[in-house]
């Protein structure tokens, strides 16, 4: 069984932004946005070049971290994610074929990434409501298993806050929060 994107998945896919530093104006120099944003056109996690500038600064640590150790992160969060639904990558499972399981961790990867920006810039309003948007319809039309995904950010958060240490993690859950709260809010594609 192959795993082909529809056109409607291929044109939601550039629109699912989740990310917008909109809001960032005075509290960030033009300079340091121009590189977050750069970060996510390229879709990557932030350089030590971006953080320049922001280096003593808690968030900026802790995005580091994060950055640095974020392969362990995520697959922390993809072992809760099979332990809790120990058959979804199996034949009739909601990541079968290996490609769409696949994409989940990458998902995952993203998440996390963007999370990062939050932390960096020390500003929760790091949501992007219409990118959002996209990305519930995106989920809706590839059928993206979401109570998987919303254990999967759970468990990126607690796997993020331990490596934080306990005394940062009131400081920096509310970021993962914010992302964790817009996936519940996504609803399961209508029944047609």
């Amino acid at each position: 069984m192959d795993f082909q994107l529809s056109d409607r998945a291929q044109q939601l896919i550039p629109k699912a932004r989740i990310v917008s530093f909109t809001a960032w104006k005075g509290a960030h120099s033009p300079e340091t946005i121009a590189r977050f944003q750069a970060a996510d056109d390229e879709r990557r996690y932030l350089t030590d070049a971006d953080l320049a500038g922001l280096e003593a600064s808690p968030g900026a640590q802790a995005a580091r971290l994060l950055r640095d150790r974020a392969d362990e992160i995520i697959t922390e969060a993809r072992s809760q994610v099979l332990e809790r639904f120990p058959q979804i990558t199996e034949p009739g499972g909601d990541l079968y074929p290996p490609l769409r399981a696949q994409a989940c961790w990458r998902d995952f990867w993203h998440f996390l990434r963007c999370i990062t920006y939050g932390v960096a810039g020390g500003n929760l309003n790091y949501t992007n409501e219409e990118g959002l948007h996209y990305m519930e319809l995106l989920y809706q039309e590839l059928n993206v298993p979401l109570p998987a995904m919303v254990v999967g950010l759970e468990a990126l958060k607690e796997a993020s806050l331990q490596r934080l240490g306990s005394d940062r993690a009131a400081e920096f859950a509310p970021y993962f929060d914010q992302t964790i709260a817009a996936l519940k809010s996504f609803r399961d594609k209508p029944s047609s």
